[in-house]
């Protein structure tokens, strides 16, 4: 195991987003197709959020377990912008994989997006960090 190995390694590139001012019964449709746990929301390729399945199961319960009624009070009472994180921490694609597990160690998050000089360049996943182990041994 390499010490100092970027996250550029290991990190998915040109990671599937969703953009702000999108409906969220969109996102969740978005998250369930590609099956997703959480996707940068992006203004061009500008990162401005993210969001999770968990931030949306946690505005959805208040409308009941129908998914649909759900989507359509949440589509008409909601935006993405009330339920994304807005200020997610970022690394860039230079931070070592050492380093992103010990971020991730320490928080309540299972994702990191990746942004140089500005721009989104990829994800980081307690999953990615689990796969890169995996090969190690």
């Amino acid at each position: 195991m390499r010490r100092n190995e970027p996250v550029s390694h290991i990190m998915t590139k040109s990671p599937a987003t969703v953009h702000h001012g999108m409906a969220l019964s969109e996102v969740r449709a978005k998250l369930t197709e590609i099956r997703a746990h959480h996707m940068p929301v992006v203004s061009g390729k500008k990162l401005v959020g993210i969001i999770s399945t968990t931030d949306l199961l946690r505005v959805s319960y208040e409308h009941g377990e129908n998914t649909k009624h759900a989507n359509a009070v949440l589509d008409h009472t909601r935006t993405i912008e009330d339920v994304m994180q807005t200020d997610p921490v970022t690394i860039d694609s230079k931070t070592t994989i050492r380093e992103a597990a010990q971020i991730l160690s320490k928080n309540w998050f299972h994702a990191l997006p990746v942004v140089d000089d500005g721009d989104l360049v990829g994800i980081v996943t307690t999953t990615d960090l689990i796969d890169y182990l995996l090969e190690q041994y």
